[in-house]
């Protein structure tokens, strides 16, 4: 197997579809090489905890309504192509991902990581879901087959803070500014939502058919 982190962001659009197009890529070659881990990076680290009006928090990022427009086109036209249907309207919060991150790094103790990313993302871009309330994150959780009980201890407590916040520092001392990020066998580097065709590219280079 060959390693490919994907460092990412469930409230980063361009993550979600930068997946899709990969899922797709690896659908039409089962037999790929890649061993999938998914690695932190909070694209708003200093939001607060309980993150903030989406109406607010749109307008400190891109002014009026034709700034706002104007940044969602690219990511609905990018999603429509790729067969992915975002509901936007219905997001009415900005979350900070810090539990999300620390929700997806438990998932991975336990084989379910890609099962997890895959959820929060369905639920924040297609549900409009706040992925930053506790009770929202728990229900996500146990709908992946985590343990409700258990899950509600760790976000409860401290647990694995320091490894979320270290391993986004990480990403950024290598140069990593934005997600996604993909880094295939831990040397090459794959930046932003690449296409199907360039994922079936990079996988038959790496494992040519027989």
């Amino acid at each position: 197997m060959i390693r490919l982190d994907i460092y990412s962001d469930p409230v980063c659009p361009w993550c979600f579809i930068g997946k899709a197009r990969l899922d797709r890529a690896l659908e039409s070659r089962p037999d790929h090489p890649f061993d999938i881990r998914w690695k932190p990076f909070q694209l708003n680290p200093d939001m607060p905890a309980t993150g903030m009006s989406r109406d607010e928090y749109m307008a400190m990022k891109f002014g009026d309504a034709k700034g706002i427009l104007d940044a969602h086109k690219p990511i609905i036209d990018a999603a429509e192509d790729t067969g992915l249907t975002l509901d936007l309207p219905a997001i009415t919060r900005t979350p900070n991902t810090l539990n999300a991150h620390r929700l997806i790094h438990w998932a991975g103790l336990e084989g379910r990581q890609t099962a997890m990313v895959s959820t929060l993302f369905r639920a924040y871009f297609q549900q409009g879901r706040d992925i930053g309330d506790s009770e929202t994150l728990l229900a996500l959780g146990d709908s992946v087959g985590l343990d409700r009980s258990m899950i509600a201890r760790l976000l409860d407590s401290d647990a694995d803070r320091d490894i979320i916040a270290t391993a986004d520092r990480d990403a950024r001392a290598r140069g990593i500014s934005g997600v996604p990020f993909f880094v295939v066998a831990q040397q090459y580097a794959v930046p932003g939502a690449q296409s199907v065709e360039t994922w079936r590219n990079i996988i038959d280079e790496l494992d040519p058919p027989a």
